[in-house]
């Protein structure tokens, strides 16, 4: 720019000065403070300032990561200040001490050689001498020192900021540079010229980080607490060791814990079982080994480990072995043996035993349960008997909780555990026997058994876990189909069982039961 900045054409009330673009910085007037100068125009410009009366223009860019500037890049209003003083630094940079006086807004600015160089309009301040202007000052000047105590905790040399001044004017400006706040908020409160409204601005922006500053000290106090409660868990745990360690416990302790923790890494549980596994664990650890809170802890970790989680048999689809099986098993009943045929085949051809739940209706003796155990030896899944005669607490499905002295699971856990099998043939046996009581309904339990759009979650009360029941055929059996809850008789199909004949009960003594009891006899 030949002639330099102050051979510019400017307007009425406007100057020409020379401009320092400053990257994530907004200065605030009444503010002193030393920037570090690198690029080559900026020292050039504070060089023509220094030749002139010293004024220069300081305005923030838009984006601080800009090497090179243009007009467009630069915010609209900065501050007019003075230059105090420079000094050289040996890598080519230079310190410069400036002081800022006034806002100014920037009417032109010129981005190139020999300097950078603007036309800039001084903005006078608003007027006010309204009261609570003054009341508003008061009030600022009394929270900027609550918030140097809590917040800066009066950080050297800022304790030393006057602000002692009655011109609301200046103490926005003050105060505004110490706040936590980005370019963009810091721009806005320099380009705001009522004063109210920028004290107003300062005084919400204190309160802010003085809230922020007590959550995070509450935050630091909980997380000091926490560390504290650990080392003192450790240091209880390592003299219920020593002591355990006189008692002669130690050893054995020690040896338990660690094929739990080995049966734990090395068993395929679910996701949730083996973090509550772990989870008990722990607190075994830090129980005496012969209390009574210790043996409930242990048989519940025993129960959590002897779960069959992801053992499984093969399903055998052979029709004519399961024919031959039930026709050896079972003589008669063909309109039975055929159902039951039928349902193999469909489930032959979709690959996995889904459906309808069967039960098996008919008076005593007649065989329901020995044809259910048929169709599990068919199937080549293990057999599991559920007695329900007589049930009247919903607890003997869902299990008692762990609160409770001599809880255990549910029927239901129970019997997958006896098996080792999470995909036995399962039989409820007499369905119809189960009754309501104050213990709560265990027909409503049963239903959340058998229903296939919940039984993969299903959670025993003493487990604590989910379970998942999907995988498990569900056969039921009754001897009257109008004592069935309805609600279960929905979800089921009824195969009735009728009585046997003369000759074929004849046929079943001759053939059957005679050869059986030679056998046994002798």
């Amino acid at each position: 720019m030949p002639g330099g900045a102050q051979e510019k054409t400017t307007g009425p009330n406007q100057i020409a000065l020379p401009m320092l673009p400053m990257r994530d910085i907004v200065v605030f007037p009444q503010m002193t403070a030393p920037f570090f100068i690198g690029r080559s125009l900026s020292i050039a410009s504070l060089e023509k300032a220094l030749e002139g009366d010293r004024q220069i223009f300081v305005v923030a860019q838009e984006d601080p990561l800009i090497e090179e500037p243009e007009a467009k890049d630069l915010f609209r209003v900065g501050t007019i200040g003075k230059v105090l003083q420079i000094m050289r630094l040996h890598n080519g940079t230079i310190k410069a001490l400036f002081e800022a006086k006034t806002r100014g807004r920037l009417i032109e600015a010129h981005m190139d050689e020999p300097h950078f160089a603007a036309i800039v309009e001084p903005i006078p301040e608003e007027a006010s001498d309204a009261p609570e202007l003054h009341a508003l000052s008061k009030n600022t000047r009394a929270e900027f020192k609550r918030y140097l105590k809590d917040v800066k905790r009066r950080t050297e040399g800022i304790e030393k900021l006057s602000i002692d001044s009655e011109d609301p004017h200046i103490l926005a400006d003050r105060i505004a540079p110490l706040l936590n706040m980005d370019l963009q908020k810091k721009q806005a409160l320099l380009e705001n010229n009522d004063p109210k409204k920028r004290l107003e601005i300062v005084y919400g922006r204190m309160l802010e980080e003085k809230e922020f500053k007590k959550v995070e000290r509450k935050l630091k106090e909980r997380v000091q607490g926490q560390i504290g409660r650990t080392q003192k868990e450790y240091y209880l745990n390592e003299q219920v060791k020593a002591i355990q360690k006189e008692l002669g416990q130690g050893e054995d302790g020690k040896a338990e814990m660690e094929e739990y923790a080995k049966k734990i890494a090395d068993m395929e549980l679910s996701l949730e079982a083996r973090e509550m596994a772990e989870k008990e664990l722990q607190k075994l650890k830090m129980m005496p080994s012969m209390s009574s809170e210790a043996n409930v802890v242990r048989n519940y970790i025993d129960w959590l480990l002897g779960m069959p989680w992801a053992e499984i048999t093969e399903d055998n689809f052979d029709l004519e072995k399961a024919e031959k099986v039930l026709d050896a098993r079972h003589y008669g009943l063909e309109k039975v043996k055929e159902r039951i045929i039928e349902y193999l085949a469909v489930a032959q051809q979709v690959g996995k035993m889904k459906g309808p739940i069967i039960c098996l209706v008919g008076p005593p003796g007649v065989g329901k349960t020995s044809l259910a155990r048929s169709v599990a030896e068919a199937l080549g899944r293990k057999f599991a008997h559920v007695s329900l005669g007589g049930v009247r607490d919903e607890a003997e499905i869902r299990g008692h909780r762990r609160t409770y002295i001599g809880a255990m699971p549910g029927k239901v856990i129970q019997s997958l555990r006896k098996v080792k099998h999470k995909n036995p043939l399962l039989l409820f046996d007499e369905i119809d026997k189960m009754s309501y009581g104050v213990m709560g309904d265990p027909a409503a339990a049963l239903l959340e058994v058998l229903d296939p759009e919940q039984n993969h979650t299903f959670m025993d009360h003493y487990l604590e876990v989910e379970f998942d029941l999907s995988d498990v055929l569900f056969f039921c059996t009754a001897n009257v189909q109008q004592d069935i809850p309805p609600a279960l008789k929905d979800r089921m199909e009824i195969i009735r069982l009728s009585g046997y004949t003369e000759l074929e009960k004849e046929h079943i003594a001759r053939e059957h039961l005679l050869p059986k009891q030679i056998a046994e006899n002798g």
